[in-house]
């Protein structure tokens, strides 16, 4: 199989899964989540879901295990859409990505906040000494 073919597969996958999480699961476990990105296997029969979840380690944990318990649910979703001769088993890993970019920003808004503070005079008179 080509990659083409392995990267139209993933963001086929990508997009039924979701659709079907945003409009088709009924679990109160799984909100707040985004699905980031798909990997295949190059024979389609496994794939790893990328996805990230807002909220406390608690509400993660909630969240990944209600997920995995709606598995089947999204499997027939995505069988249904790719029409291939096996459907992938899909894997649901937590990408903890977004998380950190969120931290990374507020930690540089924090140090923007504290250069802010300092006057550009006391810069300049630190230049120059």
């Amino acid at each position: 199989m080509t990659s083409r073919r392995t990267a139209k597969a993933a963001q086929a996958i990508r997009e039924t899964v979701s659709s079907a999480i945003l409009f088709g699961l009924k679990d109160p476990r799984v909100k707040n989540v985004t699905v980031l990105s798909v990997e295949c296997s190059g024979d389609l029969r496994n794939a790893k879901v990328y996805v990230s979840v807002m909220g406390d380690a608690k509400t993660q944990s909630l969240t990944m295990h209600g997920l995995n318990s709606a598995r089947g649910f999204l499997q027939s979703k995505v069988g249904d859409r790719l029409q291939t001769r096996y459907t992938p088993i899909l894997k649901f890993v937590l990408d903890p990505s977004v998380k950190r970019s969120f931290e990374t920003t507020q930690v540089l808004r924090e140090l923007g906040d504290d250069t802010e503070s300092v006057s550009p005079e006391e810069i300049e008179d630190e230049a120059n000494d």
